[in-house]
């Protein structure tokens, strides 16, 4: 069996119906199989299972065999110290991560017909990577007009305020500072996704009063971004030097390097070139906040991230519209809604291209039109709250679909 065909069925639940336990004979229950990573790492993340009863969050790993863990190096790797499960075919020998620690392992129990689940991974292979998990796909490519321009604004304003609720929760910990705040979800999504996390933290431990304190040194704030996480390399002595001068200044404990993610990954999303952008962000942004709320001309927002006088190669393009999308935006609604004044997110997002990802190159698939950031944001937000979650009662497509069908049966 490939590795791939399991992966398949755990993602798929095929293992539902099926009982699961430890190789030491303790109860697995799967709440959640997580996120495919597609990066370098374990291969789910934020899984939720019970082993004996006990609820334990984190990474699964997923092999044939289970010595397939030391052949990949995993117990040497810190990035697997995470691991809650090893999910395998055959266990035919005991793993341990790097802190010598051993690792629970599954033998997944599964329907045993393999010709069945060859043509069943080989069948649906082909229709995910057209219609992924959307359920009303057949009627969508007979009919796309069943997602209204109505529907679709809805959607980008709960989106919206699912974002806001995570503005808000950052509010909660930064004391009301609106500029803190901002500041830790800039950092996030300068991690674009593969980093996101490790970036959150990397503010989370560098509090902004530090960073504030020598606003004016590009070559300080950079040394303290840097050497908080973990990543200047040797040669760069004059680096190394200032992180350590102000490592002991501010008490500072620097990141486990293992966290960020680097395999795979073009070298204009390298994690310390993502952090030197950052670092100059801050450097030429006094009281960015304010700037951001003192327009909503789209050429205005744009120019709060670009340079040009600095060694630090610029933001893309790209890049700068998904900060405006994730972090400008969702800020500018939350402020006003927190002034219970009106903001129309709606005209900004229209004026921001299209985003381009494999659920929005689905939905393109079945015949939808999109023009705009306010479509694709839209239609992530359908996918990942609704076709996800077999949501298709409480969506518009899929209550109108629901409702045709009683119609036909009277």
């Amino acid at each position: 069996m490939r590795e791939i065909i399991l992966h398949y069925i755990w993602e798929h639940c095929l293992w539902a119906g099926f009982e699961q336990y430890t190789t030491d004979g303790k109860k697995v229950e799967i709440l959640s199989v997580g996120e495919h990573n597609r990066d370098a790492g374990p291969d789910y993340s934020h899984a939720r299972i019970r082993i004996d009863g006990k609820e334990w969050v984190g990474n699964i790993e997923i092999h044939v065999s289970a010595s397939d863990w030391t052949k990949h190096h995993h117990h040497l790797d810190k990035a697997y110290d995470n691991i809650i499960l090893h999910v395998v075919r055959t266990a035919d020998k005991p793993v341990y991560n790097s802190r010598g620690e051993l690792v629970p392992q599954c033998e997944l129990n599964y329907p045993g017909d393999k010709d069945y689940l060859t043509q069943l991974f080989e069948s649906a292979q082909k229709m995910d990577s057209a219609i992924g998990r959307i359920g009303c796909a057949e009627q969508l490519i007979h009919d796309p007009s069943l997602i209204t321009d109505g529907w679709r604004k809805t959607l980008l304003y709960k989106r919206l305020d699912c974002k806001k609720a995570s503005i808000d929760r950052l509010l909660e910990i930064t004391k009301n500072s609106w500029e803190h705040a901002l500041y830790i979800s800039l950092a996030r999504n300068f991690g674009f996704h593969t980093n996101s996390l490790p970036f959150e933290q990397l503010a989370i431990n560098t509090p902004l009063s530090y960073l504030q304190k020598h606003r004016n040194s590009l070559f300080q704030l950079t040394a303290l971004l840097m050497g908080q996480a973990n990543l200047i390399r040797e040669e760069e002595k004059d680096l190394q030097k200032e992180y350590a001068f102000l490592r002991t200044k501010f008490g500072l404990t620097p990141m486990d390097p293992a966290v960020w993610k680097h395999a795979r990954m073009r070298p204009q999303n390298s994690p310390e070139l993502r952090i030197r952008q950052f670092a100059q962000l801050l450097f030429q942004s006094d009281n960015l906040f304010s700037k951001i709320l003192d327009t909503n001309d789209i050429k205005d927002l744009v120019k709060l991230f670009e340079w040009t006088d600095s060694s630090v190669p610029p933001l893309g393009k790209s890049s700068i519209d998904i900060l405006l999308i994730n972090t400008v935006i969702p800020y500018k609604y939350a402020y006003a809604a927190h002034r219970n004044e009106t903001f129309d997110a709606f005209s900004i997002m229209e004026k921001i291209p299209a985003e381009n990802n494999t659920i929005v190159r689905q939905w393109k698939v079945l015949g939808q039109v999109i023009k705009n950031a306010a479509d694709t944001q839209a239609l992530l937000h359908l996918y990942q709250n609704y076709c996800q979650h077999s949501e298709c009662i409480n969506c518009e497509v899929g209550y109108q679909i629901f409702k045709d069908r009683q119609l036909k049966l009277f």
